[in-house]
């Protein structure tokens, strides 16, 4: 069992930064594309952005590029997603996923695994 586990969530004003991490479990992390995904009240669950398990390949939402960036850390079984000039519409709930093997960018990325989910709010 994978236990995936957020944290750097928060209050932020608009134009702000805050970096989410997601600690993994697991001794084979490395080998699994991650994504991380926000939900909002009354919406569906959205996609972010995703990085291939070597952190080669990153793929993002189209209304994040250039304001977030996906990274990770294979030694420590961790991902990470800088957020910049965070904006209103991005509050959600966070949460990261762990990938099913043979991503590729630009397609969807099926999670096997969730994390419990980190609050992020922007006031204006």
């Amino acid at each position: 069992q994978v236990q995936l586990v957020e944290s750097g969530g928060g209050l932020v004003q608009a134009g702000g930064s805050l970096r989410l991490s997601c600690a993994a479990s697991g001794r084979t992390f490395s080998t699994y594309p991650m994504g991380w995904f926000r939900q909002a009240p009354g919406k569906a669950r959205e996609f972010v952005a995703g990085i291939s398990g070597s952190g080669s390949w990153t793929y993002y939402y189209d209304s994040v590029k250039g304001r977030f960036t996906i990274s990770r850390d294979n030694a420590k079984n961790t991902v990470y997603l800088q957020m910049n000039t965070l904006k209103p519409e991005d509050t959600a709930v966070y949460y990261c996923g762990r990938g099913r093997q043979g991503w590729a960018p630009g397609t969807s990325l099926s999670i096997d695994y969730w994390g419990q989910g980190t609050q992020v709010t922007v006031s204006s």
